[in-house]
């Protein structure tokens, strides 16, 4: 029994120029290792977006799927206990102080820590801000400028750092606050690249193409000028 966590730091169907799924997309469904898994779409960081709903039926509705849309400002209560039925959670992109504050209203954190702790095999996607809701901490707009905030599940150890290079301010922001402490350590990852985690720890790194990396950020005391280490991690292009 194994729990795999694919953290994005953007990209994949929401910004695909033909609404099609990417390979990240198609590398998640193949992890299940079924031939018509359920997917279940949890839209919450976007306010149940019904465009980001549609994009996602398209994208992976193609990918022979059995979709579920779990929203939460409708319905809440039906849609959290389908999340049993999933083999794979996709949590897509948004706000997200926002979308850990409705799940902890409607005990969707409760369900995935117990999805998880359970054994069951199981696939979970995060997608940006998806992503950076399963760490100790991320960058977040969630309060207007880009900072970094101390929060998340804590599923996933360190903190996260999504669209690592395609938002400016992104990079500057993460290594400061590792750097200064107020983030652990952890992974800037840049849009249509991924890490995949197993059972809690970082295996693979994926990108879509030659340009997409993920970066290790860690916190020293050496006399460095930022006071933090980044290193490229060795990517496998899909």
């Amino acid at each position: 029994m194994t729990t795999h966590i694919v953290t994005l730091g953007g990209g994949g169907f929401s910004a695909s120029a033909t609404g099609a799924a990417t390979k990240l997309d198609k590398y998640v469904v193949d992890l299940a290792g079924k031939p018509n898994p359920v997917v279940a779409f949890l839209p919450t960081a976007s306010a149940d977006d019904p465009r980001y709903v549609n994009r996602f039926l398209t994208a992976y509705g193609a990918l022979g799927i059995r979709p579920i849309v779990v929203t939460l400002w409708q319905d809440a209560a039906r849609s959290v206990s389908r999340l049993d039925e999933a083999d794979v959670l996709v949590v897509g992109g948004g706000l997200t102080v926002n979308l850990l504050a409705l799940w902890e209203a409607h005990g969707v954190s409760a369900k995935i820590r117990q999805l998880v702790e359970s054994g069951k095999d199981l696939v979970i996607a995060g997608y940006a801000a998806g992503g950076g809701a399963f760490f100790e901490g991320c960058t977040t707009d969630s309060f207007g400028p880009v900072m970094a905030w101390r929060g998340g599940l804590g599923i996933l150890p360190g903190s996260f750092c999504s669209h690592y290079h395609s938002e400016g301010d992104r990079a500057p922001i993460f290594a400061e606050a590792v750097g200064e402490g107020s983030l652990p350590s952890g992974y800037g990852v840049d849009d249509g690249a991924a890490i995949v985690w197993v059972d809690a720890k970082p295996k693979h790194f994926l990108a879509e193409d030659t340009e997409a990396k993920v970066y290790r950020v860690e916190g020293t005391e050496e006399p460095t000028s930022s006071g933090v280490y980044i290193t490229a991690e060795r990517m496998r292009v899909l």
